[in-house]
């Protein structure tokens, strides 16, 4: 089992950034897939990113150039940061480890308005 924690997110300004942290409790995070989805309103829930447990990465097309995933294993924790937010990019992002079996974080609220 694993619980994630994510957090960092809020009100941002178009163009700009934020980073969102998740923090996992439980053993074998090192050997876990770790993504990021989102789910914004009336639409269905997308990966958005995921690093493998070599460190390579993969990202969907709508935020390649603009978001970079990372985690530090030392500190069980995987990081999104997001660059040149645009209004599209609101929705709640979650957390996930795993491919197959899927644990699931509760979710932080990205909002990008003016």
């Amino acid at each position: 089992q694993v619980q994630l924690v994510e957090s960092g997110g809020g009100l941002v300004q178009p163009g700009g950034s934020v980073r969102l942290s998740c923090a996992a409790s439980g053993s074998g995070f090192s050997t876990y897939t770790m993504g990021w989805y989102r789910q914004a309103p009336g639409k269905q829930r997308e990966l958005v990113a995921r690093i493998f447990n070599d460190g390579s990465t993969y990202y969907t097309d709508s935020v390649k150039g603009r978001c970079t995933i990372s985690r530090d294993n030392a500190k069980n924790t995987v990081y999104l940061q997001m660059n040149s937010l645009k209004p599209e990019d609101t929705a709640v992002y979650y957390c996930t480890a795993g491919i197959i079996t899927i644990f699931w974080g509760q979710g932080t609220q990205v909002t990008v308005s003016s």
